[in-house]
């Protein structure tokens, strides 16, 4: 089973502030394993957030650009094991879904999930420009 993680460390000295990218001490990451999806769900091993949040799943490829969203789940501050969404349609064994960290934030309501391609609200988290991400393929 392939494990692919992404993790940026964060360690400033000021205190904590509103946004994922200004935490202190913070771990943020995701990690995923190959999975069978047959089933209408995918799962993250593991996703460190900063502040609540979401666990979006994109459709992508080997160019590696994140696609349609096809699945969500929520997040609490902190550590996530076996967080699974469940998908909004099929995904065929070798596609690729890329696991991506998205704030609670910009958004009009807390705790619903806002995010259309390419919007601000409730975004992806960045850290040097970069997405908290890990790539599963579907088996």
């Amino acid at each position: 089973m392939k494990n692919l993680c992404v993790r940026i460390v964060l360690s400033t000295g000021l205190a904590a502030a509103g946004t994922f990218a200004s935490a202190n001490d913070t771990n943020m990451a995701v990690t995923g394993s190959d999975q069978d999806m047959s089933g209408g769900t995918v799962t993250a091993d593991t996703v460190m957030a900063a502040q609540n949040g979401w666990l979006v799943v994109h459709r992508t490829d080997k160019a590696m650009k994140p696609g349609p969203v096809v699945a969500y789940a929520p997040l609490k501050q902190g550590e996530n094991t076996d967080v699974s969404a469940i998908l909004t349609e099929p995904v065929k064994a070798g596609e690729m879904l890329m696991l991506m960290l998205h704030a609670e934030e910009g958004g009009m309501k807390t705790g619903i999930f806002e995010y259309t391609l390419g919007a601000k609200e409730d975004g992806p988290v960045k850290v040097d420009g970069k997405l908290i991400m890990a790539v599963v393929t579907a088996k």
